[in-house]
């Protein structure tokens, strides 16, 4: 593959559970045919597919945009939702701000964020209230990475 060789861009629809995690499914799908080792794939798709329900359930839907390289995978999800007051409450095993209506649905747990820590390499959340979030999540494929603005 060459430097940056795959942009990918979907929309996120607020609220739709029949649609969530489509776009996690297709990138999944994307890295296979690709041939990147199947226990990277499903860290990629674990970390996308939290950050996206997050986006559908708490933001009014939003954008994620995904950059696929040699070395790399970036996943930028944005939203235009209500933010997240504080972040290193919401980083915590089992907090969520679900409703009860959402967690009826199986979802809403308050293992998202933590989840998303977990399988990324690199975790950036920045979020201002009233304004939205941004989610960026790198997973290296080959070699060490950082961020690139």
């Amino acid at each position: 593959m060459n430097e940056n060789l795959i942009k990918l861009k979907y929309n996120i629809v607020a609220e739709d559970f029949s649609l969530a995690g489509e776009a996690s499914s297709n990138v999944k799908k994307k890295l296979g045919q690709l041939g990147i080792h199947p226990l990277l794939v499903k860290r990629i798709a674990i970390a996308m597919y939290e950050t996206e329900l997050n986006a559908v359930i708490h933001a009014g839907g939003g954008t994620a945009e995904v950059e696929i390289s040699e070395s790399e995978v970036i996943i930028r999800i944005e939203d235009k939702g209500p933010g997240i007051p504080d972040i290193g409450l919401a980083m915590q095993e089992g907090y969520s701000t679900a409703p009860d209506s959402v967690r009826e649905m199986g979802f809403g747990a308050g293992m998202g964020l933590p989840n998303i820590k977990r399988n990324a390499d690199k975790l950036d959340i920045k979020s201002e209230v009233g304004k939205g979030t941004i989610v960026t999540i790198m997973v290296c494929i080959k070699g060490k990475n950082t961020f690139t603005d």
